[in-house]
């Protein structure tokens, strides 16, 4: 996230201030208010006087107007002809909580200072019009804005979910400098180093779903959770699994949870597959839903994973941000498909040489075939490099 050096036009140099430290606290959301954006509030005076500040909680709990509302009050300072600077749009609807309008007006704040407008439907400006109609002064960031654009980077995920119905997904990729994810016999463990590892655990604890394929799951057996970084929560875990080949005693079946797999086509009529899955839900981790079969494997002895179905139902079950560690097969499904929001990849100082590559697809015959990235980022972490990437014209939406 980044934010320019100095105020937009529309925004008096204390208002960028004061949004700048909002944005800093809506990430102490990150990894606890799913599916709710993450918003931070701060309430204070003209002079610079800060009254009080907040984060959105938990779902279902407090939002973050109401938490700095309640800081100044157990600090015992009266709120009353404040300003309230806040990184999303105040909600206008009951949802788990009421609307944070009402908070607001309710305790005689006098100006509201927002930096980008909320998007969801209940909202989506209506909850700036409530606040005129109450009398109180509502100043927005030009929406091109450096600070608008960071709100809603912070909120990416959410975004994506309301206005396009799927989560943005984050494909996640450890790798040697010749491209190698892994030993021709597929070992992997480790290519990158203890730095590169916690910094995507980080990544994990972002997302509000991680996913894997099946060959991952039988080849690795990894656990898919957040363990080197401290996390309120841990993510939804998913496997995309066309035929319930998951183990009952795979790891990542382990708490806390439960496991989301993703299946292409249900068990009636096949014992075998019946029996697969239930003994997988006989476990008492699993929820299986069925999404397909693709168009693309119709009459295929082995169908697979819609996987753009298999999106619109984990934006439908409240799914933001969806981090994929998956190998090169189910990578190249969803690379060619179009639904990769962003890459994260890792990218360690050594060759070697013939094994598993980041993607298997092609051969593509004419360079124009390629698909496409934009980098935005190269950051050293540790000994690796990290570098994202996105396709052209994905930012904002």
């Amino acid at each position: 996230m980044s934010t320019s050096t100095a105020a937009p036009p529309n925004l008096p140099p204390l208002d960028f201030q004061r949004l700048t430290e909002a944005l800093a606290l809506a990430e102490q959301a990150t990894g606890l208010s799913d599916p709710n954006p993450r918003v931070g509030c701060i309430v204070g005076l003209a002079d610079g006087t800060v009254l009080g500040r907040g984060s959105t909680q938990a779902a279902g709990q407090a939002h973050a107007e109401v938490m700095a509302l309640r800081d100044a009050a157990a600090a015992g300072r009266s709120v009353r002809g404040a300003t309230a600077w806040v990184t999303l749009e105040p909600c206008a609807h009951h949802g788990r909580t009421p609307p944070c309008c009402d908070a607001l007006v309710a305790a005689g704040i006098a100006r509201v200072v927002v930096a980008i407008a909320d998007p969801f439907a209940k909202v989506d400006g209506r909850g700036l019009e409530r606040l005129r109609a109450a009398g109180v002064e509502v100043v927005a960031a030009d929406p091109a804005s450096d600070i608008a654009t960071a709100a809603h980077e912070i909120n990416i995920g959410f975004f994506s979910r309301v206005r396009r119905s799927r989560p943005w997904l984050r494909m996640k990729i450890a790798a040697s400098l010749d491209g190698r994810t892994a030993l021709a016999n597929g070992r992997s463990q480790w290519i990158t180093g203890p730095a590169a590892r916690a910094d995507g655990h980080a990544w994990r604890r972002r997302a509000a779903a991680t996913l894997t394929g099946i060959g991952t799951v039988l080849e690795d057996d990894p656990r898919l959770d957040v363990r080197d970084v401290p996390t309120a929560r841990q993510p939804q875990r998913v496997i995309v699994d066309s035929r319930l080949q998951t183990p009952p005693a795979a790891r990542i079946l382990q708490p806390p949870g439960t496991v989301w797999i993703y299946a292409a086509a249900a068990t009636d009529g096949d014992a075998q597959a019946a029996a697969r899955r239930a003994a997988l839900e006989a476990t008492g981790a699993v929820e299986i839903h069925v999404v397909g079969p693709h168009s693309e494997s119709a009459g295929d002895a082995a169908p697979k994973v819609d996987l753009a179905a298999m999106l619109t139902d984990l934006a439908a079950r409240g799914i933001n941000e969806l981090h994929v560690e998956a190998g090169h097969k189910l990578n190249a499904s969803l690379l060619r498909a179009g639904l990769v929001d962003e890459l994260l990849v890792y990218l360690a100082p050594k060759f070697i040489g013939l094994g598993r590559e980041m993607a298997a697809f092609g051969p593509i015959t004419e360079l124009t075939e390629a698909l496409q990235f934009r980098f935005i980022e190269a950051t050293p972490i540790g000994d690796d490099l990290r570098i994202r990437a996105r396709p052209p014209g994905r930012e904002r939406f």
